[in-house]
């Protein structure tokens, strides 16, 4: 039987985002690592990986799908309401402890991170994404920088149907994957771990290229959204969130940040789960440093109102949510307060159409009249 690494290993491509250097070596651009493999070997990520002087990448398969709303990627000024069909692959190019997607993006790197690659094709993702009333398709569960070239085989195909797309991804970018993707991609969700460059190399990476990260995308016109994982003890003292929330009002204060509650998972047991007192300091110093969309997730009805979109303007109330669930939404269908009429920044719809769920659901896969069966199966290993 043939194990993970060897199935992975036979569905791949020439990768688009890499140069090949002196003595066979080759040098990847898909983030900010931007590993220089020797021949026979992978990068950080353990996907990419150098064979006969060409860089190899991964193709050809999902590590899942699920159908999710749009509010749990989260995207909450970008379409609200719609069904967010989300695929992603295997492997990350950092290691985080506190991994709630651990299975998928661990694999070849944690041996207990074991999850079946799904054969598929771009066609048939996007066959499915229709056929369960999808407006977007979302990239995600491992790093989807390091998957860039299947990712983008995918938007077009999605794009051509009339669907928008997203990341969801830690930020961790170069100048050449942004720009690669930068005609492809709608929406980008940055999870802006900390902000201390110790932290990050805790986590296996820098903090430089996803603060750069973060002021590109805002500059090439992507819709971005921040999340940072709030970890007692790790990253929630008031200098760092201080700090942190400057910098996202000094690109934007229009950017939203999503600030998350943390719970015990994968390898951090340590730490106590995070409380909606915690949230809400965040929140508070984040509203004093300037950000005008501060959101707390996770502890549905427990963080006042910081479920809601209000207009920075007048107060009033735009949507109201709890959990996922939209319970009220005002916006105009141009994206503007009702009463005061100032323009509310993001992607919105021309009106909202309700939600098709507000819990994340398994697709259920089926041939479609003109097509082949979708061929989303697991690869034989």
């Amino acid at each position: 039987m043939a194990s993970l690494k060897e199935v992975l290993d036979q569905n791949v491509r020439e990768g688009d985002l890499y140069e090949k250097k002196e003595r066979g070596f080759v040098q990847c651009f898909a983030c900010g690592h931007c590993c220089r493999i020797p021949e026979g070997q992978p990068g950080v990520c353990k996907v990419r990986f150098n064979r006969d002087g060409m860089l190899y990448v991964p193709w050809g398969y999902v590590g899942g799908v699920q159908c999710d709303p749009i509010e749990k990627k989260p995207f909450f000024h970008a379409f609200p309401g719609a069904l967010a069909y989300s695929f992603g692959m295997l492997g990350c190019d950092l290691h985080c402890s506190y991994c709630q997607n651990w299975v998928t993006s661990q694999a070849l790197r944690d041996p207990e991170a074991v999850s079946p690659p799904l054969r598929a094709t771009p066609e048939a993702l996007v066959d499915d994404a229709l056929r369960q009333g999808a407006k977007v398709l979302v990239s995600t569960y491992n790093e989807p920088l390091i998957t860039s070239e299947w990712a983008v085989a995918v938007f077009k195909e999605a794009r051509a149907a009339g669907l928008k797309t997203a990341f969801v991804s830690n930020g961790n970018g170069t100048p050449q994957v942004l720009e690669y993707l930068r005609p492809w991609i709608d929406f980008y969700k940055v999870d802006l771990k900390s902000f201390d460059d110790r932290h990050y190399r805790q986590l296996g990476g820098r903090i430089d290229p996803i603060l750069w990260t973060i002021r590109r995308l805002h500059q090439m016109g992507i819709w971005v959204e921040i999340v940072t994982l709030l970890i007692p003890g790790f990253n929630d003292s008031s200098d760092e969130l201080q700090r942190l929330t400057e910098f996202l009002a000094g690109v934007s204060p229009d950017i939203p940040w999503h600030v998350t509650a943390f719970h015990k998972d994968y390898k951090m047991g340590d730490p106590a789960d995070t409380t909606p007192e915690d949230l809400l300091r965040a929140a508070e110093i984040g509203k004093k440093t300037g950000l005008r969309y501060i959101y707390a997730g996770n502890l549905p009805g427990m963080v006042r109102d910081s479920e809601n979109t209000r207009c920075p303007n007048c107060r009033e109330l735009l949507i109201e949510r709890y959990g996922y669930l939209i319970t009220k939404y005002r916006l105009t269908s141009q994206g503007l307060c009702p009463k005061c009429g100032i323009g509310i920044p993001g992607r919105w719809a021309p009106e909202f159409q309700g939600q098709i769920t507000a819990y994340p659901f398994m697709p259920q896969v089926l041939p479609r009249a003109g097509r082949p069966s979708s061929g989303l199966r697991i690869i034989a290993n």
